[in-house]
């Protein structure tokens, strides 16, 4: 038969707080926590202008490639991730081609930064979707069990001179402390508030969250915008 013990006085609100005390612990990651402290990872493998060309105020966003790295299932599952990712960082518009769309226009799923492009592929674009530059982002390393890891690459190209304004190409492996730390810092900063459970360690056993995390460490990488040039003023 199970047991109650009710504890009054000074003693029993002492056996109550340290109670609450040690639930709270277990449940929310201490000041001390690697997730909050760090050491974190920072990509360093990226290259781009000191600031993006004022004119590129919508990009679109291509599905993600994975080729023979990872599976088809995976790599469609991956692509609201990055599309909701590159939207959060606010610096166009952001237009995402689906698959559909995709194989209608070039007749092939995906399409790798690395591969020939079809024919008049960057006309197509711009008359399609009234575009300024286009995202590639291809996966390069891919391993869906723990330790988590995935490989990026990411290009993004503008359509009317065709040139590339910003590349990464960055390896996110769970084995590395300071990427699991940075991975559980951004669930802590993305989770909802008023869980007080701590649920980061779920994004080093969740392919797809552990994606979100190294969708928004590479897009932080972007440079800003510059402002857009003021149109020439009719003498």
């Amino acid at each position: 038969m199970a047991r109650f013990f009710i504890f009054t006085g000074q003693a029993g609100r002492f056996g109550l707080v340290a109670g609450l005390a040690l639930l709270a612990g277990c449940m929310t990651p201490p000041y001390d926590d690697p997730a909050r402290q760090g050491p974190f990872f920072y990509p360093s493998n990226h290259v781009g202008e000191a600031a993006l060309p004022g004119n590129i105020r919508r990009i679109v966003l291509l599905p993600i490639s994975g080729g023979e790295i990872a599976p088809a299932s995976s790599t469609t599952s991956f692509d609201p991730v990055m599309v909701t990712a590159l939207q959060q960082q606010n610096r166009f518009e952001v237009v995402a081609i689906s698959r559909d769309a995709c194989r209608r226009m070039f007749g092939v799923d995906e399409i790798s930064s690395v591969s020939a492009l079809p024919p008049n592929f960057m006309a197509e674009i711009a008359h399609e979707y009234a575009a300024d530059a286009v995202m590639f982002i291809d996966v390069t390393v891919f391993r869906p069990y723990r330790p988590l890891a995935i490989g990026l690459r990411a290009k993004l190209a503008t359509i009317r001179d065709v040139r590339l304004v910003w590349t990464f190409d960055n390896v996110f492996s769970a084995a590395d402390p300071t990427v699991a730390n940075s991975a559980r810092h951004y669930l802590l900063q993305t989770s909802r508030r008023d869980v007080p459970t701590d649920m980061s360690p779920a994004v080093l056993q969740s392919p797809s969250n552990f994606a979100a995390y190294a969708a928004d460490a590479m897009f932080s990488t972007l440079p800003p915008v510059a402002n857009a040039p003021e149109p020439a003023k009719a003498p």
